[in-house]
Formats: C-alpha cells, structure tokens, sequence
C-alpha cells in the first residue's frame, strides 16, 4: 500500500491508495493491483470527492490531515456507494463534523445503512445541479446502473475535469498518477477494465457517452488507475465504439395466455418497450387465438423468446402448455417467462421450469445479480392483481437487462 499526493492543479490534489496486492474484486483476481482515488479540492468551501476502500482508511484519513484541516470540509461527493469509493466515509465523517455529503438521492439509503449517517446532512443532487464549492462550480449528472443504480458524474466546470467514477478507469496499482506521466501504453490495460467491468452495462454507458461528449472535457480524474490527461477524445471514442450495438434487428417473440387481461397488458408493454430501440423487432401472440404451428416458426427464428400465462387454481390456463412442449431448439436464445396472478403465481414458475430444460439461455434474477450487481430487475417477470407503477418500472428495467446482452 502506498499513499497518493499528485497536484492536479493549484487547489486540486489526489490524495487516494495505491493497492498493490493480488485484490480480489467483483470475483477477479486483480493481478495488477488498482488505486483507490479520492480528490481534496482545497478551495474556499473544501471539498471531498469519493474515499478509499475502507481497509485503508485509517491511512487516508492521516494523509488527509497533511493536506488540509479535516473540520473546514463543508462537502464530500460520494458519486458511488460501492465499498472501494465510499468505504472510508464513516472514518472520515468522524473526522469531518461540519461535512454535508453530497450524492444521489438512491445513495442516501445505501450510506446511512453502511455507515450509520443517519444524523448527518445530505444534499442530493440531480442532472443537470450545481454547487458552489468556493470559486468552483461541480455540475452532477445522473448515471443509473453504472453500474449501480445511485451512480453519478460530478464536472468541475471552471477546471474542465470530469470526475467519472468507475467510468474510463483501469485496474492498475500504479503511482504515475497520469497517462502522461507513463510511460508505457494504458490502452490494453484500459480496454480490458471495460470489459470487465461497464460491458454488461453497455446500453446505459451508451447514454452516458452522450453526456459526455457535451462536455468540455480536458481531463478524466477517474476512481481507478490512471487519470487521464491527455488523448481524453480517444478514451471516451473507445468506450463509444465498444459500447454500440451490432447493426443487426433482433427480433423477439412474446407468447401469452391470459384470464383477466392483465398478462396481456405486460406482453404490451414488453413489446413496447422493446420497439423503443431501432435494432429489436418484437411481436406479439395471443397463444390461444393464433395457430401453434406459425408461434413455433417465429420462435424458431426469434433471437429473444418470452412466455407468459396467468395463474388459475395453481396452474397455467389455456394452451399455453401445450405450446411449450412442442417448443423447438432454444439453442443461443434468451428465454424467460412472465405472468400475472392472485395468489401465489405457480404457472409462471411452471413455465421457468419447462424452459429450464431447454438449451436456451434462461434470464434469471440470480444471472442478473452477478452480471450487473443491481437489484433493479427480477426474471421471472411476476406481477400481482394489476400492474402499477413499480411494475412498469420493473417491466421497464427487465427489457433495458435484455437489451443490454447484445
């Protein structure tokens, strides 16, 4: 472990670890180590943008009071509450009395969980606010599921340096501090952290790259590795290039049967939101009103595949049954069921079961969890008596999961 001091510019030091150790992270081995980044702003309002991991954070807090006298912090932005980021806040704010933290209005929950903060002050920001830190000005932008769902950006605008949290990073225990200042080539190093880590969030980091390209950016301070100070363009380039879907239309086939009318309401609106993207195709059917032999064709030739029933006395209705059992090959499809009920929804996990048995790729809460390490979407897709809003939210995030794995 080593401590960092790098002057970004006059007022603006990184003051974060160097963990050069074997680090276990997100079920990797992090060979190369990484850093802990954490930024003192040293202006007439001081500020704090994210921590350490809590293992070192006794450390930090010593490095800390080097730099500056920890009672005249009037801010810490927290833009993630992930552990690595924020897991010195509780040290911290025992050090920092007069600090309000600053973060998502999700976070709030998350940091007074973690750390017991429920009697400090927040001040939770959205896109588009600003704050006044004393001669500088941060500008917040939302980025849900970056890759979870409290994360934000925070852009010094008199400075031009985005500070973009797990964005743009690299996994590296370095103490060059800069791309500059290696001199070695990052770009293997930093293409390989993407795909670790933001590819299975491509479709958001897809919107994130539209905010950033309306930014006068001049530097990347980044929570791991290597701030970027130079060839930011080229940066922000690769995670636009990787981040874009192939040109080719997936198409996606919703098979229902329903009772009252609400399963069919949830097949709607799968397929709606699904056709909000130019490259998904999506296609109801009614399994009872449209010929078994011409659904089996279309699933035959569907990329996405999802069934759903309601639920009558503990059971599947209509011909749905028959139907999934004459399914063909579901060989490199993403399957899934969904359905409504009353009491306890046994036809929807009955349809997971049958397709559990094929070769398809079967969407999971489990698989979601560790893919993306949120709780925002749920397969199978369950909703009770009738949909509202939480349930459009869901069906929401479930079409935007499925999206993201092309």
């Amino acid at each position: 472990m080593k401590l960092q001091n790098y002057n970004l510019n006059n007022d603006l030091i990184e003051v974060g670890i160097v963990d050069d150790r074997d680090v276990p992270f997100h079920r990797l081995t992090l060979t190369k180590g990484t850093t802990y980044n954490s930024y003192l702003y040293k202006t007439k309002k001081p500020t704090i943008i994210d921590t350490v991991d809590m293992m070192y954070g006794r450390a930090y807090i010593e490095n800390l009071k080097e730099q500056i006298d920890l009672n005249t912090i009037e801010y810490i932005v927290i833009n993630h509450t992930e552990p690595d980021h924020s897991g010195a806040l509780a040290i911290l704010l025992r050090n920092a009395p007069n600090a309000t933290i600053v973060c998502d209005e999700k976070a709030v929950y998350h940091i007074k969980e973690l750390y017991r903060a429920t009697k400090r002050k927040f001040l939770t920001v959205k896109t588009g606010d600003t704050l006044d830190i004393g001669g500088k000005t941060l500008k917040f932008f939302s980025t849900p599921n970056l890759h979870t769902e409290e994360t934000i950006l925070t852009y010094c605008v008199e400075d031009k340096i985005l500070f973009s949290c797990d964005m743009f990073s690299t996994h590296v225990a370095t103490d060059k501090f800069t791309n500059t200042l290696e001199s070695n080539d990052i770009d293997e190093d930093f293409k390989v952290y993407y795909d670790l880590i933001m590819s299975p969030h491509k479709i958001h980091v897809q919107k994130m790259i539209e905010i950033v390209k309306g930014l006068d950016i001049e530097k990347i301070a980044t929570s791991h590795g290597y701030i970027l100070d130079k060839d930011v363009k080229k940066y922000i380039g690769i995670y636009e290039e990787k981040s874009k879907n192939e040109n080719t239309i997936k198409k996606v086939s919703i098979v229902y049967t329903t009772m009252r009318g609400i399963t069919k309401k949830i097949a709607t609106m799968l397929c709606d939101n699904f056709n909000e993207d130019k490259l998904f195709q999506a296609t109801v059917f009614n399994g009872d009103k449209i010929d078994h032999e011409e659904i089996l064709k279309e699933i035959e030739t569907s990329d996405i595949v999802l069934i759903g029933s309601s639920t009558k006395y503990g059971d599947m209705i209509g011909s749905i049954e028959k139907l999934i059992s004459d399914l063909p090959d579901l060989t490199g499809k993403t399957v899934g069921s969904f359905g409504s009920f009353g009491w306890s929804g046994e036809s929807i996990e009955i349809i997971q079961d049958h397709l559990q048995k094929t070769n398809g790729n079967i969407l999971t809460t489990s698989k979601c969890i560790k893919k993306t390490g949120t709780l925002a979407m749920e397969f199978p897709l369950r909703v009770r008596f009738s949909i509202e809003e939480e349930d459009i939210e869901k069906i929401k995030n479930d079409v935007t999961y499925i999206r993201s794995l092309y």
